[in-house]
């Protein structure tokens, strides 16, 4: 049985993450098409037993529960404080259905209700619920218009939050802020946050000499240092970051060559990333972090899967390169095409980058379905690249609380200056 497991944000209107929907497919179907498969509700169960901590990244979690999973006390792997428990039809024809939501009420535990109806089950358990999910999924004919609205102002009249799901296209984004709901979630609101970000005049030609070098199978340290100091910025940014508390040495670092050492390839190679954009996007620094996350996270997954696939015609640095620059487009005032003709990179790299071409097209569509949650596309790109596919979920996890590591330790030193300028004051 195919097992896969990804997290979709859930936004406000201003557009900031308020959580993450944990989202499964189990199988052919999805999880929320299996209601009482028992052999269903212990694999997911035993998934956030040993994925809870790498699931929770300061936001909340989404995740629906099916009777199985709520009698077996799953929600309970996490803390209520973490946790919106998501629960559907399949628990509210239980008759047991009210005694359990009571029962995790009582414990902390919140609520939401999938694609909520006007009907006397939905309406039975409205007082211990806080939010309410309706599909808009191509809703562009507005059939069903009304009805949504007033679930939407029904909601506000009992102090409940609505979040529209299902936004996977401009024209149901357009749909649910017609509605003017709480919330928003989708491919659509996931993929908007690249495109809103502020873009870069020009090519930064040392960081991106940078990230070549550092992503190189054998980087050149040397090389490294050269690029570093005919840069005054990243210099400046090498030996803050190396001078901060989250290094905690015993006396200050002057030498570029030194901070190298003590820094390490893989950590300057997951850092220089967050240089270039760190003076010139202050004022929507939660949309760049975002994408920069985005970065990371297929950078890396892409260098996971890639150890699974035979044949591949490039090195698992170069892998690792092709995720990272995927949102280059996004931040860079030029079309993809013409800044990748300016990186010394990999012809392989680049026609999959732009066209999705060969094997390493494949890994890359790959890993773009896998945040859609494109199932079916899923399941043929695991399948064709020869990836085993009871493992793709657990590494997509594991690579999860990779990229957040990496985003605790390179952002760390910022720390330093925040509390600096508070001393200061």
């Amino acid at each position: 049985m195919n097992n896969y497991v990804v997290r979709q944000p859930v936004k406000d209107r201003d557009d900031q993450v308020i959580g993450n929907e944990v989202m499964f497919q189990l199988g052919d179907d999805a999880l929320y098409n299996s209601s009482e498969d028992h052999m269903a509700a212990g694999t997911i169960a035993n998934f956030f037993m040993q994925n809870n901590e790498k699931i929770y990244d300061g936001k909340l979690i989404f995740a629906t529960f099916t009777p199985s999973l709520l009698f077996r006390n799953t929600p309970k792997i996490f803390e209520s404080s973490k946790l919106i428990i998501q629960i559907e039809d399949n628990v509210l024809v239980n008759p047991l259905s009210l005694m359990i939501v009571q029962k995790y009420r009582n414990q902390g535990y919140r609520f939401a209700i999938n694609d909520f109806q006007f009907s006397a089950r939905f309406f039975s358990i409205l007082e211990y619920v806080d939010f309410l999910k309706i599909n808009v999924k191509g809703r562009t004919e507005r059939s069903g218009e009304s009805s949504m609205e007033n679930i939407v102002r029904m909601a506000r009249g009992f102090n409940k939050q609505c979040i529209a799901y299902g936004v996977d296209s401009r024209e149901d984004y357009e749909f649910a802020k017609t509605l003017g709901v709480d919330h928003l979630q989708g491919t659509y609101i996931s993929e908007a946050t690249l495109i809103k970000t502020a873009k870069l005049d020009f090519l930064q030609g040392n960081f991106f000499q940078l990230v070549v070098a550092v992503t190189k199978d054998t980087p050149d340290m040397t090389e490294i240092e050269e690029i570093i100091s005919r840069d005054a910025y990243l210099t400046y940014a090498l030996f803050k970051l190396i001078n901060s508390r989250y290094f905690a040495l015993s006396k200050k670092i002057s030498s570029i060559r030194q901070a190298l050492v003590i820094l390490g390839i893989r950590q300057l190679k997951h850092w220089v990333y967050l240089l270039s954009m760190q003076s010139d996007n202050k004022d929507d620094g939660g949309i760049t972090e975002q994408v920069l996350k985005r970065s990371f996270m297929r950078g890396t997954f892409c260098s996971r899967l890639a150890r699974y696939i035979d044949g591949l015609p490039v090195s698992p640095g170069e892998v690792y390169m092709m995720g990272m620059f995927s949102t280059l487009e996004y931040m860079v005032d030029s079309p993809l095409e013409d800044i990748l003709k300016e990186l010394p990179i990999r012809e392989e790299i680049k026609e999959a980058l732009i066209s999705r071409a060969g094997i390493c097209g494949d890994l890359y569509t790959l890993v773009l379905d896998y945040e859609r949650a494109d199932w079916n596309s899923i399941n043929q790109m695991v399948k064709k690249l020869g990836i085993p596919s009871n493992m793709v979920a657990q590494f997509y996890f594991d690579c999860v609380e990779e990229v957040n590591e990496i985003w605790k330790g390179i952002t760390f030193s910022g720390e330093d200056k925040d509390e600096g300028e508070h001393k200061g004051m």
